[in-house]
């Protein structure tokens, strides 16, 4: 701690402010060894496509960032939730391409 760093607030929450939360650590991703599958999903959505990258293995920092990437790619929107990556519209011929360059192994 450097000074001036709080230990303990006087104002009734009795937490104590210089814990730190611990990360989960989660293995590394070898995209060689790492298959994603894609598909396409309408149902529930208003009719409008999603392409939907799923079956990833459990770290949520890296496909954060990869579906980052990715949205950036294909110039839409999308969200990373529930263990899978959501891109608006129907991107496979981007996206496939891009993940295969990546080093993954890509069905569907």
């Amino acid at each position: 701690m450097s000074k001036g760093d709080i230990i303990y607030s006087s104002d009734g929450s009795g937490k104590n402010i210089a814990k730190k939360k611990k990360k989960a650590s989660y293995a590394d991703i070898v995209p060689s060894e790492t298959t994603l599958k894609l598909r396409i999903e309408k149902k529930g959505r208003g009719g409008k496509s999603v392409t939907v990258v799923f079956e990833l293995p459990e770290n949520p920092e890296y496909f954060k960032k990869l579906s980052k990437s990715l949205k950036s790619l294909c110039g839409t929107g999308g969200s990373f939730k529930d263990n899978q990556i959501e891109i608006q519209g129907d991107q496979r011929e981007k996206i496939r391409p891009h993940l295969e360059k990546l080093g993954f192994i890509v069905k569907g």
